[in-house]
């Protein structure tokens, strides 16, 4: 059930995104260097609220995806399109880059833990193999791109649209829509509380798997379906969603804050429109699949250890350099030339 609305076409997930993205650089910046100098971060920034966003906005933005494509083979070629080439790309160059800060010799580097590296990254299995043999050993964390779990979980949500849009046609959208979304939200709650009871990490990091985020993903395509609801009501939608929020920091609403952030994310994607952020390219993706080796590479170096701020620059500027480079180098030649990043800024030699 595709929507025309002309919110669909200028909104604000372009920035959205970019900045979701670019929280998650600022807070691991502080998080993986440690100093106190950059711990502002963390008090007015959260990186789990931007990947919950980024949620939001894929579920908003994939169903629209599949609705409109004309066929399963079109839909998934696009997704392939969009989010692999990048990722292979920046896989492969830490694989065999990083052979410079390593502490192991060639042949002691390119071992089978390399290639377990490689064919478990360059199949979403990150967490098979996260580190490279001697590097960033003696950094506080030694994974080299530990922000890749999330595409994991998000070429995972790509998978079950189509089986979802199925349901959806067989048994109408709002009970499949809540019955998705309750399940989720009770996976991670029991999640949770295992954990609590437990002291395991591991029921922490099962918690925040594919289940336990699928209700942001749900959110989003909730409010895709029922758009017209939304852009009509939307005053009180906020509202509301704003209340949930407010009191989910003093008494926990786990079955209210998915949906209430969502409301949030879409009604700035759609509204208050800003301007084209995509004029140019979308460099959110390479800033969130870059930014955590660069800040490794930087810690190892240690060029920065007495000036915090020095440092936090540099991962900036380095980022958003490789971003664009990424854009330019990679990303742009895949997509079609249906996709309103090429239809914006035409290239030629992009894949029809």
């Amino acid at each position: 059930m595709p929507h025309n609305s002309p919110r669909l076409t200028k909104n604000n997930f372009d920035l959205l995104r970019l900045l979701f993205a670019g929280t998650v650089c600022l807070v691991h910046s502080y998080e993986l260097s440690g100093y106190q100098q950059l711990g502002w971060i963390a008090g007015i920034l959260s990186s789990a609220v931007a990947v919950k966003a980024f949620f939001v906005v894929s579920g908003f933005l994939i169903f629209m995806s599949f609705e409109r494509s004309s066929s399963f083979a079109s839909y998934a070629s696009k997704r392939a399109r969009r989010i692999y080439p990048a990722y292979f790309a920046v896989v492969m160059l830490c694989a065999i880059g990083l052979i410079v800060v390593s502490s192991k010799n060639i042949g002691d580097y390119f071992t089978f833990a390399w290639i377990k590296y490689v064919l478990a990254n360059l199949t979403f299995l990150n967490f098979l193999q996260p580190t490279l043999p001697g590097v960033f050993e003696t950094n506080k964390l030694a994974a080299i791109n530990g922000a890749l779990w999330t595409l994991k979980i998000e070429v995972m949500f790509y998978l079950t649209v189509p089986f979802l849009v199925l349901l959806f046609r067989k048994f109408s959208h709002l009970p499949i829509l809540v019955l998705v979304y309750c399940s989720s939200v009770v996976y991670a709650a029991l999640l949770a509380l295992i954990a609590e009871r437990t002291g395991s990490g591991m029921y922490v990091e099962l918690g925040r798997q594919l289940p336990g985020q699928l209700s942001y993903f749900i959110s989003g395509a909730f409010l895709y379906y029922f758009l017209p609801l939304f852009e009509r009501r939307a005053g009180y939608f906020l509202v509301a969603a704003g209340l949930v929020l407010v009191a989910n920091m003093f008494f926990p609403l786990p079955l209210l804050e998915p949906f209430a952030l969502a409301t949030i994310v879409i009604f700035f994607g759609l509204f208050l429109y800003v301007g084209n952020f995509g004029k140019f390219g979308d460099f959110s993706y390479g800033v969130y699949i870059l930014h955590f080796p660069i800040i490794q590479f930087l810690l190892q170096a240690g060029w920065f250890r007495e000036s915090p701020w020095y440092f936090l620059i540099a991962v900036i500027l380095i980022t958003t350099i490789g971003a664009i480079a990424m854009w330019h180098l990679v990303e742009k030649w895949f997509l079609f030339r249906s996709s309103h990043y090429i239809a914006a800024t035409p290239s030629h030699g992009v894949i029809k």
